[in-house]
């Protein structure tokens, strides 16, 4: 057999491998090919409560800066006619 023969086989091969043990997690996992396009769910859950846990620390930390600066927004707004 000459070396790009080999080569090819060798490529051919290992596709084939890719191939199939892909389709095997697919099978395992109980999925088909449109599943994996829905996203991962358990971890946007698990970014939004850590952001709203982030959220609750810093306003626990600045609660009183928070409320000042949201009450001179309000006033300057309302006072803007």
């Amino acid at each position: 057999m000459n070396m790009k023969l080999a080569q090819t086989t060798r490529l051919c091969l290992t596709a084939a491998i890719l191939l199939l043990s892909t389709r095997l997690t697919d099978l395992t996992r109980n999925e088909t090919p449109d599943d994996r396009d829905r996203g991962d769910v358990p971890g946007w859950v698990m970014i939004t409560v850590m952001t709203a846990i982030v959220v609750i620390a810093l306003l626990a930390v600045f609660r009183e800066q928070v409320v000042t600066a949201v009450q001179n927004a309000f006033d300057s707004v309302s006072n803007a006619k």
